[in-house]
C-alpha cells in the first residue's frame, strides 16, 4: 500500500508529466520540414487539440487508467497519421503502465493486446501509407519501437503489481499466522491456569461423594478444599479475562500468574490435597532464562495434574535437572491403587499430552509419555538449552 503522502506526489508527478507532453506536442504540431521529414500541416488550433488528447490523459492514468490509455491511444493515432508525432509513443507506455499497474490480468492483458495494435498500426499506416517517410522495413522498425515501448512498461507496471500483491499476501498471511498463535498462547494459558485447580475440584469432589455416609468429617473436608480452590480458580479466570478485554495490554502479558521454578512446592501442596504425594528433585535450573523456567513450570505443572487426574491417590516424582547443553524432565508415577486400576484406567488423554507436546515443539525439545512396565505412567521431555541461560 502506498501511503497518502506518497499518492499526492505521484499524482503531482503525473500532472507534470501530462503537461511536459502536451508541451511537446504542441511542439511538434508547429515544427517545419528543417528536418527532411513529413510534417504537420494542418491547423494549430487541431494540433494543439491533439496535443491535449496526448498528453493531459495522462495526469488521471492511476484513477482511470483504461480510459486515459484509450484516449492517449486515439489522439497518438490521430498524430501518427497527421505527421505530428517525433517520439515512440511514451504517453502510450504511461498509460500501459497505469493499466498493468491497477487493473486485473482479465482486463489489462486484453488492453495491451489492442494497444501494441492500434500503436502499430497507426505509426505503419502514418509512415508507410498516408505520408510515405519510411520504406517498408524502416515503417516496421518505427512500428516495433511504439508496441516495444507500449509493452515494455505494461510489463513493468504488471511486474509492480504482482509484487505488490505478492507482499500484501505475505503480510495477510503473517496476520493470520499471528492471530493462530496468539489464539493458541489464549488456550494453552488458560488449559493451564483452570485444568489444574479443576482436577483437583474434580477429585475431591468424588472423594466428598464416596465418603459423604461413612465419613462425614472427611467429606467436609474435602468440601473445604474444593471451596478454597474453586475460589482460586475464579480469582485467576477473573484476572485473564480482565487482561484479555483490556485495550491496553501488550500481546505479550501473561494471561495469569507469572509461573517460575520457585514455586513447584505450591503444585506439592495442591497435589497433596487430592491425595497424591509429590516429591521433586531440581538441580542445576538457578541459571535457566525466564521463557525456559516458564516452559519448565508449566510441563511440570501439566503432568502433575494429569497423575491427579487419572491417578489420585499415588505417589509421584518430578526430576528436573539442567546442564549447559539440555534440561531433563521426568515425571514418574505408581498408578492408582489397585481397587481404582481397570482397562485403560489411569492413562491421561485430552489435551494436556498436547500441551506439553507443543510447549516442547517450541524448543525443539523430545517429548515422550506412556505407561510404566512396573505400572504407573512416565512422562519424558529434554529441552535444548541453546544459550538460553541468563548471565
Amino acid at each position: 500500500m502506498i501511503p497518502k503522502g506518497g499518492r499526492g506526489l505521484l499524482q503531482l508527478l503525473d500532472i507534470v508529466a501530462a503537461l511536459l507532453l502536451t508541451a511537446v506536442y504542441v511542439g511538434f504540431a508547429r515544427m517545419d520540414s528543417g528536418d527532411g521529414q513529413a510534417h504537420y500541416t494542418g491547423p494549430f488550433w487541431l494540433g494543439c487539440l491533439i496535443a491535449a488528447g496526448v498528453g493531459l490523459p495522462v495526469a488521471v492514468r492511476r484513477r482511470r487508467p483504461l480510459l486515459a490509455l484509450a484516449a492517449v491511444l486515439a489522439a497518438l493515432a490521430a498524430a501518427s497519421l497527421l505527421d505530428i508525432v517525433r517520439e515512440p509513443y511514451v504517453a502510450a507506455g504511461l498509460g500501459a503502465y497505469a493499466v498493468g499497474l491497477v487493473e486485473p490480468a482479465r482486463r489489462s492483458v486484453p488492453a495491451l493486446a489492442v494497444a501494441s495494435a492500434v500503436a502499430g498500426g497507426a505509426v505503419y499506416l502514418g509512415e508507410a501509407v498516408i505520408t510515405p517517410s519510411e520504406d517498408l522495413r524502416g515503417a516496421v522498425g518505427v512500428a516495433g519501437a511504439a508496441v516495444l515501448v507500449t509493452g515494455g512498461f505494461w510489463g513493468a507496471g504488471f511486474v509492480v503489481r504482482e509484487r505488490r500483491a505478492g507482499a500484501l499476501r505475505d503480510e495477510r498471511r503473517r496476520a493470520e499466522r499471528a492471530v493462530a498463535e496468539e489464539r493458541l498462547r489464549i488456550a494453552r494459558e488458560l488449559h493451564d491456569i483452570v485444568s489444574h485447580n479443576l482436577g483437583l475440584i474434580a477429585v475431591k469432589a468424588g472423594v466428598a461423594g464416596h465418603v459423604a455416609d461413612a465419613d462425614p468429617q472427611e467429606a467436609r473436608a474435602a468440601l473445604k478444599i474444593i471451596e478454597e480452590t474453586s475460589r482460586s480458580a475464579l480469582a485467576e479466570m477473573r484476572r485473564t479475562l480482565g487482561v484479555l478485554r483490556s485495550r491496553d495490554t501488550p500481546p505479550d502479558t501473561p494471561l495469569g500468574p507469572v509461573p517460575d521454578l520457585g514455586r513447584l512446592d505450591e503444585l506439592a501442596v495442591d497435589a497433596g490435597r487430592a491425595g497424591t504425594d509429590v516429591r521433586f528433585a531440581v538441580h542445576g535450573t538457578e541459571g535457566l532464562a525466564e521463557g525456559l523456567r516458564v516452559t519448565v513450570h508449566r510441563i511440570v505443572q501439566e503432568a502433575v495434574t494429569n497423575v491427579v487426574r487419572h491417578a489420585s491417590p499415588t505417589r509421584c516424582r518430578v526430576a528436573v535437572e539442567a546442564d549447559a547443553h539440555e534440561i531433563r524432565i521426568d515425571v514418574t508415577d505408581e498408578g492408582p491403587p489397585p481397587d481404582r486400576r481397570g482397562p485403560g484406567h489411569g492413562l491421561p488423554g485430552g489435551h494436556g499430552l498436547l500441551g506439553m507436546r507443543e510447549r516442547v515443539m517450541m524448543y525443539r525439545g523430545s517429548f515422550a509419555a506412556g505407561p510404566r512396565p512396573e505400572g504407573g505412567f512416565a512422562v519424558s521431555v529434554r529441552l535444548p538449552v541453546d544459550g538460553e541461560r541468563s548471565t
